[in-house]
């Protein structure tokens, strides 16, 4: 199955470093933020996971919870986790999910449906693929998808930002324009004709017939 924005995102049963969960139960009415590694022990994963860790409190400001995934054991998950929280400070207390039959990965396409075998024997390269941040929202829709190579450590305040701007057009019915940051101004989208513009924001700029900016709803 072919992933994309809108797809619902495939539900699944896993063990993780805090128990086994049942994902689509697990997000409840919340957001969610899905984001995948290769193996644990790795460099650059180890910051990562460690700075989302640092962030939790900013995503559940969002009401939205936060959960990594290893293609290795749960086990294997949690003895990673003391070197986390001693290289970043930040002790990882959100769930982290053990991916040793690479089920998840193949059913968020980070691996070939094909794919044979566990994690038992693989490398991080041979799992090089599995690096997607993926955000989802109450409705279990696939709202953002982000793919970094295994060499290049993720930017999660970017993530952070897109899911602001991502709750905020969904809400607002509005757009944003580039590198907004919350509380700049943002876009009427073309879809909304003038006289509705005026009803539903009030004044607005017009930069060109179809760029239209007013001050971020409240």
């Amino acid at each position: 199955m072919t992933l994309s924005i809108g797809s619902t995102a495939p539900d699944f049963t896993a063990s993780t470093t805090e128990g086994d969960i049942s994902f689509h139960d697990w997000i409840g009415d919340d957001w969610a933020i899905l984001f995948s590694h290769p193996k644990a022990f790795t460099p650059v994963c180890t910051t990562e996971l460690g700075y989302m860790a640092g962030l939790k409190d900013e995503f559940a400001k969002r009401n939205t919870k936060i959960i990594g995934l290893s293609v290795d054991t749960s086990e294997d998950n949690k003895n990673w986790l003391p070197d986390i929280e001693e290289v970043s400070g930040n002790k990882v207390d959100y769930p982290v999910i053990g991916d040793s039959d690479l089920n998840v990965a193949k059913l968020y396409n980070m691996l070939p449906a094909d794919e044979s075998g566990s994690a038992e024997g693989r490398t991080a390269a041979n799992n090089a693929t599995v690096r997607t941040v993926y955000i989802i929202g109450p409705d279990k829709k696939i709202r953002a998808m982000l793919l970094y190579p295994m060499s290049s450590g993720r930017n999660f305040d970017e993530v952070l930002r897109l899911l602001d701007s991502v709750q905020l057009t969904e809400n607002k019915g509005v757009a944003t324009p580039v590198n907004w940051k919350n509380g700049e101004d943002v876009i009427v989208p073309p879809t909304v004709s003038d006289e509705d513009a005026k009803a539903k924001f009030g004044d607005f700029e017009t930069v060109k017939p179809y760029l239209r900016r007013i001050p971020q709803p409240q």
